[in-house]
């Protein structure tokens, strides 16, 4: 089913749900798969999607994932894949470095896109990424689930009760220890924390803040014997007087808090990577209110539905992760690599 042109009331003349295929089969596909299998089954989803194939580069390895999760078709190659006419939506689930190369392969085969985080290694990827969307007239948009999860509407509509006061500074910080993970180490793959790691703390702050014209931007990282980014922290500053401090690790784990800070008081939101609370202080440091997080098939639901909703009604991206959102944050993420004069050998 070709979805270039496609629209609500089309698929649903014809009595289909939106047609997913992973390219990729890795831990993040495994969990996308998951959450698709659970989608199937729950009678909010079921008609809405619908796991259709997986590739791999490695057949048997595609083969092997197929088999786990049931899916119908596999492939060992991603060309054959992007050429599978039953397939409406690709999930991109591979390494940073390959995004753009296979975000524009399978637009380009008719396919809509939903591409892991990071969106791509850099803003010109990225520009070029998004060009090729423009062109099919195809859904292209970032799976960074906390952007579509239910808490980031939760702590707006916190944020205007004013029940903190006017928010003045927002810190968030995200850590695990993953340097025995082979890609995250790798310069070749845009391996680091930065592009893993750190942009839950970024997003979580321009979540939080909104779009903001930056006055300045300081940031210091440490580096892995490989030369990728282990550890950072980044702070900043706005023309409103607004102020950020993302800090990320891939040597330890961190209580990944997401604090907003506001002239009546303070809001923590516990694990900013999948928020699964809301902590609300008073003066005085006083807890005055918990706000628990709606229970989630997986978290990344949210943005597979999304994605799906936005093709049947005939969009190229979703409201939660924008065109413009996208670019903000890797155009972000460039200027923070800047600073450290970190680059990939792919972009020398």
């Amino acid at each position: 089913m070709s979805s270039m042109n496609g629209n609500r009331s089309a698929f649903e003349d014809e009595g289909k749900p939106v047609s997913i295929a992973i390219l990729g089969a890795g831990n993040i596909a495994n969990a996308m798969a998951r959450t698709i299998s659970a989608m199937s089954n729950d009678e909010r989803y079921r008609n809405l999607v619908t796991l259709h194939a997986v590739a791999s580069r490695d057949e048997r390895r595609a083969a092997e994932f197929a088999n786990r999760f049931t899916i119908p078709v596999h492939y060992g190659s991603y060309e054959e894949l992007a050429e599978d006419d039953d397939v409406d939506l690709v999930y991109i689930a591979t390494p940073h470095n390959f995004h753009a190369e296979q975000a524009i392969l399978c637009m380009r085969n008719g396919k809509n896109v939903l591409v892991e985080k990071s969106f791509t290694a850099n803003r010109e990827q990225a520009d070029a990424v998004l060009g090729v969307a423009e062109s099919t007239g195809l859904l292209c948009t970032e799976a960074i689930w906390t952007r579509y999860m239910p808490s980031r509407t939760i702590i707006d509509d916190l944020l205007l009760s004013n029940v903190i006061g006017d928010v003045t500074t927002v810190t968030a910080n995200l850590g695990y220890p993953l340097t025995g993970v082979k890609r995250m180490v790798d310069p070749n793959l845009a391996g680091g924390a930065l592009l893993d790691v750190g942009i839950y703390p970024l997003n979580f702050i321009d979540m939080v803040l909104g779009p903001q014209q930056l006055s300045s931007l300081q940031s210091s990282a440490c580096f892995f014997e490989t030369g990728v980014d282990a550890q950072s922290s980044t702070t900043l500053h706005y023309e409103n007087g607004h102020m950020g401090v993302a800090s990320c690790s891939m040597l330890g784990m961190s209580d990944a808090q997401g604090i907003v800070w506001g002239s009546k008081g303070y809001m923590i939101c516990n694990n900013i990577n999948n928020i699964d609370g809301i902590d609300i202080y008073e003066d005085g440091h006083r807890l005055s209110r918990h706000v628990d997080i709606p229970q989630q098939l997986t978290g990344y639901e949210y943005e597979v539905a999304s994605a799906a909703n936005a093709i049947l009604d005939g969009e190229t991206q979703c409201t939660e992760m924008t065109h413009e959102d996208t670019l903000r944050l890797v155009s972000l993420e460039d200027n923070i690599r800047d600073i450290w004069g970190m680059t990939y050998p792919f972009e020398d």
